[in-house]
């Protein structure tokens, strides 16, 4: 028996144009979003597209701009200027990361460079980088060349001609002007959004330093079109070029003849010296012993030369005029004869009678200036004879540590001056409450004796010694100390800034006070303690010494800070000079005697072999005086 089924077609078969439609459909789709696609490619965003695959083939060299020069203030011969050499970089991303360590080893190898110190500035982190890394600078033409014979075998690395800083007659220079060198990690992080970029040089220290946005100049651009090898394209249409600006120059307020002849009066001993212009402010010279060579930062291999600078214990990298602090010692009672006077607490005519020592908290004090003592004096008596007892007596009995505290601080103690040079400290003056919190110790009669011949905890700095004088000069005020002069067009030479005297600090105190107390800093020099060294005939020096004693070990600092002329009727002639012997080299109480020979080169125009002939004093030089 048959079964007949009804006559139904499979599901494969049916409705065959609805499926080749939608395909028709579909396909018409994918044509219009593919032609919208197009349009808006080509016609929407053309311009877009047609600068991005400009971009593929442009490449865009930054050209470094020649920092600017620094000069004394005769504006003569650059004391900073800019020399040509080579560097070598590398580009990381266009190197397979694989081989990036061949290629170090291959440098290192030409370069004579350990291999570490590349790695140190070529780490992983870097291997994306299409920005070019400095590996050396101050290459030779000759390590060039052997770079580019050996070019196929260092992709990515490449060559460039770079100016590098260098140094003339540095010496004592070197703590003014500073140094530059390649920006760090941590400061590239600090500055990246003021400009700055990996392989900048910035400047580290000094003047450098303190103004390297004027220095530093403007970068510029120079784009061109490369084939896929990097090679540039002959009649190249879109070149662009934007060139680089020079850095301003810099014109400083020392005087380079001055400089020399306060570094050779120091010598070969650790201290500083200060010369500055009390009516303006401006610092003629500046002198730390010891200094270091600023070139040194242009050779590839300087780490070696400077881990012995910073493991040196005389510390030649400190600049003591500005960042180091001592007990002032007896130049204190500058401040001690202010107090006096402007408080009338002890008549400048009564008498103290010294024996050569006082009895005090079970203890004897000597006064160390005249053993046998002085007999009595007044207060001009004391302040040229330096007498400990005097200042102990009416520091302690009449004037108090409060007020001694209010005139330290009025002369600018304890307080930076501000100059334009970074790193400076502040000094330190002491106070009871200080002490309350320091010590859990009451402030003792005893405190008050020490701090009235500048002994104790008070700490100054030799700028702030200097600032003391100049406010005696001023009658009262103190100019900021500054070392920048002027800053000058670097093509034109025009000024285009001229630094004006500002002031820091203006005192209350009567004016006839600060006549009386160059009085008695004359006398000083005319029957005190600085008679013999500072008895000079070009001109008539006003000034103090102080012999600030260091420990038990019987060591003395010594200071002396003076200015001159005494009397003139033009007081922008005027100078001061501040000067610290530290107590670590030989005792010979040479302040007051580079002091003089300071004050005789300015005045009588001489070199320091003419002055040091002129006041007899080349019977007593050491051999290291000056440097050759």
């Amino acid at each position: 028996m048959a079964l007949f089924l009804p006559n139904h077609s499979r599901p494969d078969e049916e409705r065959p144009d609805l499926r080749i439609k939608i395909l028709q459909i579909i396909f018409i789709l994918i044509f219009v979003s593919y032609g919208v696609h197009l349009f808006g490619m080509q016609i929407l965003n053309g311009e877009m597209y047609v600068s991005r695959a400009q971009n593929i083939v442009r490449r865009t060299t930054v050209l470094p701009a020649q920092r600017g020069e620094i000069y004394d203030r005769n504006f003569k011969e650059p004391m900073a200027f800019n020399i040509d050499s080579f560097a070598i970089n590398i580009t990381p991303a266009e190197v397979q990361a694989s081989r990036i360590p061949e290629v170090i080893t291959r440098l290192s190898g030409i370069l004579n460079m350990p291999r570490e110190q590349i790695e140190r500035k070529v780490p992983s982190q870097y291997y994306y980088l299409y920005n070019p890394l400095e590996i050396a600078t101050n290459v030779s033409f000759n390590t060039v060349a052997s770079v580019a014979e050996n070019v196929d075998t260092l992709p990515g690395v490449s060559w460039q001609s770079k100016l590098l800083r260098n140094y003339t007659d540095f010496g004592s220079l070197s703590h003014i002007i500073g140094y530059v060198g390649d920006i760090t990690r941590d400061e590239l992080t600090m500055l990246y959004n003021k400009g700055y970029q990996q392989g900048d040089m910035l400047g580290k220290a000094g003047i450098e330093r303190q103004y390297d946005e004027l220095l530093r100049g403007k970068k510029g651009r120079e784009t061109r079109t490369v084939d896929v090898r990097g090679r540039r394209i002959v009649g190249d249409i879109n070149y662009i070029r934007e060139s680089p600006e020079m850095g301003k120059n810099l014109v400083l307020t020392i005087d380079r003849s001055i400089q020399t002849l306060a570094e050779n009066a120091l010598g070969r001993r650790m201290g500083a010296v200060v010369v500055m212009r009390p009516t303006n402010g401006e610092i003629l010279a500046m002198v730390s012993y010891p200094w270091y060579d600023p070139n040194i930062f242009s050779q590839t291999d300087f780490n070696s030369e400077y881990q012995t600078f910073i493991n040196d214990p005389n510390k030649p990298f400190l600049n003591r005029a500005i960042q180091s602090s001592y007990p002032p010692a007896s130049t204190f009672k500058i401040v001690m004869t202010t107090g006096i006077l402007a408080e009338n607490v002890f008549s400048s005519e009564q008498t103290v009678s010294c024996q050569g020592e006082l009895s005090y908290g079970e203890r004897l004090w000597h006064c160390h200036i005249k053993k046998p003592g002085h007999g009595r004096l007044n207060l001009q008596k004391a302040m040229a004879q330096s007498c400990d007892i005097f200042y102990w007596t009416v520091g302690r009995d009449y004037l108090g540590v409060e007020r001694i505290v209010n005139y330290a601080r009025e002369y600018g103690y304890g307080e930076a001056t501000e100059i334009d040079l970074p790193g400076e400290i502040s000094g330190f003056i002491p106070t009871p409450q200080w002490k309350d919190r320091r010590f859990h110790e009451r402030w003792l009669g005893g405190d008050t004796m020490n701090m009235s011949i500048g002994q104790g905890y008070t700490l100054v700095t030799p700028i702030q010694m200097a600032n003391m004088a100049a406010m005696v000069v001023n009658d009262g005020v103190i100019y900021k100390p500054h070392i920048l002069k002027e800053v000058r067009d670097p093509m034109t030479g025009a000024v285009e800034v001229h630094v004006a005297p500002e002031v820091l600090h203006e005192s209350d105190v009567d004016k006839e006070v600060f006549a009386r107390v160059r009085r008695d800093m004359r006398s000083v020099i005319s029957e005190g303690t600085a008679r013999f060294p500072l008895n000079i005939q070009s001109v008539e020096i006003a000034g103090k010494t102080g012999t600030g004693e260091v420990g038990l070990q019987n060591k003395w600092h010594s200071w002396f800070t003076a200015f001159a002329p005494y009397r003139t009727d033009n007081p922008e002639e005027r100078i001061v000079v501040s000067i610290i012997v530290e107590a670590v080299n030989d005792w010979e109480w040479w302040a007051p005697y580079a002091s003089a020979i300071i004050f005789q080169g300015v005045f009588a125009h001489q070199s320091y072999e003419e002055a040091v002939r002129a006041l007899g004093l080349q019977y007593i030089m050491p051999i290291y005086g000056r440097r050759e």
